[in-house]
Order: structure tokens, then sequence, then C-alpha cells
């Protein structure tokens, strides 16, 4: 298909239609840009669209998905989480996947071992489009120790989306936020790193301007200050304005529990989040939630809200009605029920009914999880701690004869197999990257002078633009404000 100037303008016309307000300068150079992207006939096109919070990418993405489907076509909608899927899905009026749950597939091999590769790519001229790319991070290959290998995602992504005939790859994400855990950008929004390693025809267009409806938010007046002192490259303490602002507020240590109450009661504990700097205080704020909000007394019970923290293939690899064989490390989980406790070689264990947390309609299903990890402050179990359990199973099925019946009995063991997970109400600023809570608590930790750095400043942007209607400030000291 050639362009032409007629199909552009028809089709900037059809997104314009499809915006609440008039755009922005920076917006309808993104509604050209797209236009041009719909029709061009490059191979491996892809377009980048970076934008601060604030600045429209939400509503941008949103009517290009409906412009799309008035040129008959169904656009791919992805996200790295499950909580990331659901925003997208919110604002786009489509259904959105992870990627792992869209991209990959499992199967038994003959040794028992889960085989894991990519699944066919069945789609023809389809966009692809991916939210918080920001998070999408190029991890070497590695092995978790148990057989079963994991990859580059963003290799896997790249390679799933181009293998089908004349598809085309929109990336959103914020570069203002975290990089992936280990890595100093995000490479998924790094023009010249995807052209090079992916040979793609890749355009990127940047929204800097905070949208006029949105500069009455608090919380995103201060994460535009924030931004600019990112960009700027000052390391001083962020002065926060919260005067007159009826979105954000600070709040100490005597008054957490009540507005916590309070946030429940309001928003419903799916709509409440607290983000911490460490394991360590996420593991007491959920303690503080579950024994004195709660009122929970058990180890696990109904109604607890679990993080997994490893990625698990075992439990979903017969449940018909759930559309992924994999239990992602992200991926929360809603307890419904208890079916028993119990120990086996110094470990407790339970097995439980759950549901995802984000796709209740996929049903309830069983899984063991593994209780040690919930009193931990450790984010998951040391691989030491992984393979005495794995030798204690291996000598329950000694009897067996050959090494490779006595894995293969190993590997199907619930045990060995339990689900590990921590609960979710609290968490790590990286763990929260990607969801949206109505009521964000931030508790910064102990922050010095020696703390200011633009790592420090990226988690606090992040952790700001998690909220979507009311923020908190956890003891935080009067140099941050005004």
């Amino acid at each position: 298909m050639v362009e032409s100037t007629a199909q552009i303008e028809a089709f900037v016309d059809s997104m314009a239609r499809h915006f609440p307000h008039a755009p922005t300068d920076g917006q309808g150079r993104l509604i050209h840009a797209l236009a041009r992207f719909h029709f061009s006939t490059q191979p491996r096109c892809t377009i980048m669209i970076r934008g601060y919070a604030g600045t429209g990418k939400t509503t941008s993405v949103g009517a290009l998905v409906r412009v799309l489907r008035e040129y008959g076509q169904r656009p791919v909608l992805l996200a790295p989480t499950g909580r990331a899927a659901k925003v997208m899905q919110s604002y786009a009026h489509l259904y959105a996947s992870t990627i792992h749950r869209l991209i990959y597939r499992t199967k038994r091999s003959g040794d028992g071992n889960p085989a894991f590769g990519l699944a066919p790519n069945t789609r023809e001229n389809t966009v692809f489009i991916v939210d918080e790319a920001s998070m999408i991070g190029e991890g070497r290959a590695r092995s978790d120790g148990g057989g079963m290998q994991y990859r580059s995602l963003l290799d896997d992504l790249m390679e799933f989306v181009f293998s089908g005939e004349g598809c085309r790859l929109v990336l959103v994400g914020d570069d203002a936020q975290l990089p992936p855990v280990g890595e100093s950008e995000s490479p998924a929004l790094n023009e010249n790193q995807m052209r090079r390693d992916f040979a793609l025809t890749v355009a990127t267009v940047r929204l800097t301007d905070v949208v006029r409806q949105e500069m009455d938010s608090g919380i995103l007046f201060n994460a535009h200050r924030l931004r600019l002192q990112i960009e700027s490259g000052e390391a001083r303490w962020p002065q926060f304005k919260i005067d007159g602002m009826s979105d954000i507020r600070r709040i100490n240590g005597y008054e957490l529990q009540e507005y916590i109450e309070t946030a429940f009661d309001q928003h419903g504990e799916d709509n409440v989040g607290i983000i911490t700097r460490s394991n360590k205080r996420a593991q007491a704020f959920n303690q503080q939630i579950r024994h004195r909000i709660l009122w929970r007394e058990e180890s696990l019970e109904a109604g607890d809200r679990l993080m997994v923290v490893k990625n698990n293939y075992h439990w979903l690899a017969s449940v018909d009605t759930v559309p992924t064989t994999l239990l992602a490390n992200g991926d929360v989980v809603v307890v419904t029920k208890v079916l028993k406790r119990f120990e086996r070689y110094g470990v407790q264990f339970a097995r439980v009914e759950v549901e995802f947390a984000d796709a209740a309609d996929w049903g309830v299903f069983e899984v063991t999880v593994n209780l040690s990890i919930l009193e931990s402050d450790l984010p998951s179990i040391p691989y030491a701690d992984v393979q005495i359990l794995q030798e204690a199973i291996a000598a329950d099925y000694i009897h067996l004869g050959s090494k490779s019946a006595i894995l293969k009995a190993v590997k199907a063991d619930e045990c060995f197999q339990a689900l590990q997970v921590k609960f979710a109400w609290s968490l790590t600023c990286h763990k929260a990257q990607g969801g949206q809570w109505q009521s964000i608590i931030i508790d910064p930790g102990y922050v010095t002078e020696d703390t200011l750095n633009t790592e420090w400043l990226r988690w606090l942007y992040t952790a700001f633009t998690r909220a979507q209607t009311e923020l908190a400030l956890l003891n935080f000291s009067d140099d941050f404000f005004e």
C-alpha cells in the first residue's frame, strides 16, 4: 500500500475525533506519525511513544486502538505484568494480555521437564501495542538450576511479533521510570539500540507537554517537578508542593493504620498499595495489614493477596480454563480457600485454591504454596535451600533406581513445584511498576543527601506515578517540601 496525502489526512482526522480535548502539539505530531506508521510498507515497522506521566500517552493509545478497529483491524495489546495489562485494558476498552501469556508455550518433555519456547504467531498484518515498555529488559539467557531455561524477553518479543507476515509494533513507555532490574536504561525505548539489535524501521515520538487538564492533579504536578529534576541531573532534595492539593498529603507512622483502613473502605484492598524500598519493609507492612487491619491469625487465609516471585509452569499445565501455562513472576493471585496445611522435609506447605487477581473470570485452580518465604524478609527462597529440598525429595524416590526416573519424580512432586509467593499489599517499586492503584502510600525509608541521585529520583517518580486518585507520603522529612 502506497500512502497518499488523502489517506494520511483521513487517518489523522479519525484519530483527532477520538480525543476528549484538542490534542497538544506533541499529540498532534504523534497522530501524524501514527498515520504514516499505519500506511508504511517498510519491513519490521515500529514506532516508539515515549512520554512522561500526564502527557496523554493513554489517551493517544486509546484513540489509536479505536481507529484501527474502525479500519477493520484488531490490534493486540500487551503489557509486562497482569496489573499493567488490566490498566491497559481499562483505557483501551479491548482485551490486553501479559507478554508472557501470549508469546510463550510449554509442554512436557520426555523426562518430565517443561519444554519452554515461543508460541507461533499466527497473525498477519496485525499491530502489536506494548505498554510499559520501559520494564522490558534484555536479560541474558539463564537457568533456574532446575532444568528450566529462561531467555531474553525483549529478544523473544521481537522474534514473535515479526515472525507474523506484515506485523508491526508500537512500544509505549516512560523513560523517566526505573529501568529493568540490573540495567542502567530501558533498552526497549532506546531507538538506536533497537534499530541496531533488531533491524527495525523505527521512529520515535516523545510527549513532553503535560495535558492542561492533568495539571489540577497534585500527584502529576509534583511528578512533573520530579521529571524536570531527573532531566537536569540535579542531586538535591525534591521540593514538593502539597498545600491546596487535595489528592496528596503527608502522614506519619501513627496515622498509617487509620489511613489504610479508610483507604480499604473507600477503594477496596485491590486498589490500595504501599511502595517501599526493601523487601524487609514490605514484609513488615504486609504483616501489619494482615494482623492489625484484616485480623488474620493463620499464616495463610482465604482473601490473602499473593504475588508470585518465581516463574512456575507446573500448576496451570492441566487447567483448561486458563489460557496460559505460566504463573509468572509478578502475577498476583487471591486465595479463595485453604484446603490443607502440611509439613514435609522440615518445610511448611499449604494446598490452596486461588484465582488471578486480574482475571477472576478464569476461575479458581489449586496450587501448593511454600509457606517459608511468606514469613521471610528475603525476596525468594535461596538457591541453596531449594537444592536441600530437592535432595530430600529425591531420597523419597531412591527406590526408582535410575537417576532419570528419580529426577522425573522430583520434578513432578508438589513440594518441589510449590509456588513461591509473597503477600501483595506492600511491595517494592520494581514489583509495583506497570500497575496503578487508586490509593498509594510511599515509604521512602531512611534518606540522606547521599541518597539523592538520579536512580533514587527515578524510584520516587515511578512510585508517584502508580497513584491514580490519592497519594500519601509516609514519614517524609520537611526537607522534601516547599
